[in-house]
């Protein structure tokens, strides 16, 4: 089945089993690797992209539920890593592993841009499904403050 989707700006088509996660679809079929398989249950957040701008698991997502929408992905958020979140990740030297931060960002992305200024409750709510094996979440939230302009610690 062909699906068109408009893919980090782009217009794109892709010939695959309707069905098909994706995370697969992206990262298998057109080679886009920053968004994590992590569980493939939905359960830690490191697949997150955006559909129309929400937050969604790519690993439970079906690529036929894309279909005409806007998908972004990591490598979609900022070509060149200036986006104030990239930025604010670095430069507080969030990542330990980094298995998990694609999927991070893509949620707090996705939190900046309904909340610009979320409360310390607003960013632990939309950030509590994302699971960080390195446990950086004090981090995560000083980033996220960083980014929205907020005193951070």
């Amino acid at each position: 089945m062909s699906i068109h989707l408009k893919l980090n700006g782009t217009e794109r088509e892709l010939e695959v089993d309707p069905e098909m996660p994706l995370l697969w679809a992206l990262r298998d079929v057109l080679g886009l690797t920053g968004t994590k398989y992590g569980c493939g249950q939905a359960l830690c957040g490191a697949c997150v992209v955006h559909l129309d701008g929400e937050a969604v698991r790519a690993c439970v997502t079906p690529v036929s539920r894309a279909a005409g929408r806007h998908v972004t992905t990591i490598e979609g958020l900022s070509a060149d890593g200036s986006h104030p979140l990239q930025k604010a990740w670095v430069e507080l030297a969030v990542p330990q592993c980094g298995f998990c931060q694609s999927g991070q960002i893509m949620t707090a992305a996705a939190l900046l841009a309904k909340k610009p200024q979320p409360s310390d409750g607003e960013i632990d709510r939309s950030m509590s499904g994302n699971l960080c094996r390195c446990g950086t979440y004090t981090r995560i939230r000083c980033a996220i403050k960083k980014a929205a302009g907020l005193p951070h610690e």
